[in-house]
């Protein structure tokens, strides 16, 4: 409940951070947004992306929703750990289209990432809310 993620995409993409979560979904989705996890499955004690056994990972299958998916333009991660994760376990299976594609780690919306507040993870996450303008039709 504490995760910045939800209220953070609300701002930026003109939503209520507290609508059901299919809703929100359904909101990302709207606005042109896909959201995934790198990890399909892992053990991870807790809620510490520190605590993952990374012998655990089993990556989402990104090569198929890519194919399914050709129209996306960019790839943000949520953090060190989404990223680091993408880059070790996912980038190498992927098309060079692709991997040619613009990739952005942003601050994590995670409570436990206390170094920026709210403020600064939301000017920092902004930078989708442009991209998005940016490649809509005129």
């Amino acid at each position: 409940p504490r995760n910045a993620f939800w209220p953070i995409m609300g701002e930026l993409l003109g939503f209520d951070a507290k609508l059901p979560y299919a809703e929100r979904q359904k909101s990302l989705k709207n606005n042109r947004v896909a959201l995934w996890d790198v990890a399909h499955r892992c053990i991870r004690p807790g809620s510490l992306d520190a605590n993952i056994d990374r012998d655990s990972i089993e990556p989402n299958d990104f090569a198929t929703f890519f194919q399914e998916h050709p129209d996306i333009q960019a790839i943000f991660f949520n953090g060190t750990a989404a990223e680091t994760l993408f880059r070790r376990l996912v980038l190498s299976h992927l098309s060079e289209r692709i991997r040619a594609l613009p990739m952005l780690r942003l601050p994590s919306t995670s409570p436990a990432h206390a170094a920026r507040d709210f403020a600064a993870k939301l000017e920092a996450w902004r930078v989708i809310r442009d991209a998005l303008q940016a490649d809509s039709p005129a």
